[in-house]
């Protein structure tokens, strides 16, 4: 009788395959909780710490920045040691930041603990991708990435909804931070008693020199987006300063992977492939659209609805059901059948006509329509994001899978950071502009005084709380954000086009049966 253990065989039984899944998903959950918990709190957190819009973008673009530069890291480190320890690490960093955003008393305090939740954030969702790779093969892992997509659906659809009701409670904002610490424990502890996989023993050399350029040139870039046209003019010194100090760091970041690292963090051969190239594309503009336009909706919700976070809250859950349903179905079918292109084709056309449907909201549409429209994209994105990870794993050698899964999951949150922050500007303009225009009329009625459209500062101001406001100043309030977020949407929809075409591109490779190919 074999007296082989998991970690020296690399086999694990379905048993222990769930087992370790079981922790696997709990770290996906607290990943995903990481984010959505807070999405309804932020208008109550930078209100009561006094931020301007600019202040709410970057709460949002600094976790993901922040995952954006780590993880590629996350995933060669788990090329050369061991995953479950990295899973383990990420769970710890991420712990350490809740704390620290829990016990924020500024906005510059709470953007720093934001950035140290990206980094855990950035490991367990490369990680956990990983790992599972390790696992399955590719027609198996179809299932597993449904499992991961409803995972994803209960924390978008379970996050928002608790942070709505810890804002509305006792607690207060400060308690969303809280949350998921259970859970992170949980995970750490059920990882380490059920996860076995093979320990590699290989020298670490790590690509620190390229990530840290790849994010000092993203940095730069998102900078110079998001104060552009609030604390410097667009044709200014500085604005080109920061453009070509963010060009240059990018050019140094290349010449660097592709001459200089021995381990590469985006090792570029990878890129010879074309269902990695077009799948690296789509997911950066799908991360655009996807991030950029729905990170806002609860501000449109709570400022040009007047909701509570919690109403806020289950206003969600019309576009991650739509998600959840998506990612389980499209699994499953595809574990079955080993043909995947169908559905990213599907679902990036669902998107798209999504984005166009949202792109007409203002402050008096119909809710009913406004969820009609949120579950179409939600059902697109459940068939389009889990999708692309599996193309591009089906086409890479296990040698490199670690590397491959992060580079789709890097050009995301790229693309979700580029989003965040040129949607949030938009969003700010647009919102002023609206503003501008609605004041002159309402003076022009005899409806609202000079002294009290001076008094209402936005974007490089406070972001005002609704309810001490008059109606006249509050009704001009919530139409300016309602027509300023049909724009937004109106601005992403071009690149959910792209990310249609990007996957109509992709040449279907039928599913690989076996975890090495």
């Amino acid at each position: 009788m074999s007296t082989t253990t998991p970690e020296q065989s690399g086999q694990m039984s379905h048993r222990e395959i769930m087992e370790a899944l079981s922790g696997l998903l709990l770290a996906m959950f607290v990943a995903m909780l990481s984010s959505t918990v807070v999405t309804n709190a932020l208008p109550r957190i930078v209100t009561d710490l006094h931020g301007s819009q600019t202040g709410y973008t970057w709460v949002v673009v600094a976790t993901m920045l922040a995952m954006t530069a780590t993880t590629p890291i996350w995933g060669k480190m788990a090329d050369l040691t061991s995953k479950k320890m990295l899973v383990q690490i990420a769970l710890v960093i991420y712990s350490v930041g809740s704390l620290i955003a829990a016990f924020a008393g500024s906005m510059e305090v709470l953007i720093l603990a934001r950035v140290v939740q990206g980094l855990g954030v950035g490991g367990l969702t490369a990680l956990v991708q990983i790992v599972i790779a390790s696992m399955v093969s590719p027609r198996e892992r179809g299932r597993y990435s449904g499992y991961i997509g409803a995972v994803f659906a209960v924390a978008t659809v379970s996050g928002p909804l608790i942070g709505g009701l810890i804002v509305d409670s006792p607690l207060g904002w400060r308690g969303c931070f809280f949350v998921g610490l259970p859970f992170a424990v949980l995970a750490f502890v059920v990882l380490q008693r059920t996860l076995h996989l093979p320990v590699m023993r290989k020298e670490v050399n790590v690509d620190y020199l390229g990530a840290t350029l790849i994010m000092g040139g993203v940095s730069t870039l998102l900078i110079w987006v998001s104060l552009g046209g609030s604390d410097y003019e667009w044709a200014s010194t500085t604005s080109y300063t920061l453009v070509g100090l963010g060009a240059v760091l990018i050019a140094l970041a290349i010449l660097v992977e592709a001459r200089f690292a021995v381990e590469p963090v985006i090792p570029l051969r990878l890129f010879r492939d074309r269902t990695t190239s077009l799948a690296t594309v789509a997911s950066v503009v799908i991360g655009i659209a996807m991030f950029g336009a729905t990170v806002y909706l609860s501000q449109y919700f709570q400022y040009s609805r007047g909701m509570t976070p919690t109403e806020a809250g289950l206003m969600s859950i019309a576009m991650v059901g739509g998600l959840m349903v998506s990612s389980l179905v499209s699994g499953r079918i595809i574990t079955r059948t080993g043909f995947w292109k169908r559905w990213l084709v599907g679902g990036a056309t669902l998107v798209v006509i999504g984005f166009g449907l949202l792109s007409t909201i203002d402050a008096h549409t119909s809710l009913w329509l406004v969820g009609c429209y949120m579950l179409i994209v939600g059902s697109g994105m459940g068939a389009t994001m889990q999708n692309l990870v599996l193309a591009v794993q089906n086409n890479t050698p296990l040698k490199d899978m670690g590397a491959a899964s992060s580079v789709v999951a890097f050009f995301r949150t790229l693309g979700g950071s580029v989003g965040v922050a040129v949607l949030g500007t938009v969003l700010s303009h647009s919102v002023t502009s609206n503003l501008k225009d609605g004041a002159k009329q309402l003076i022009a009625d005899g409806r609202l005084s000079p002294a009290e459209i001076d008094s209402l500062q936005h974007s490089t101001g406070q972001i005002p709380d609704l309810d001490t406001l008059s109606p006249a100043m509050r009704a001009l309030f919530e139409n300016s954000f309602g027509e300023a977020f049909g724009h937004i949407f109106l601005v992403a929809l071009p690149f959910a086009v792209a990310a249609l075409v990007c996957v109509s591109l992709i040449k279907e490779v039928p599913l690989h049966t076996t975890v090495d190919h």
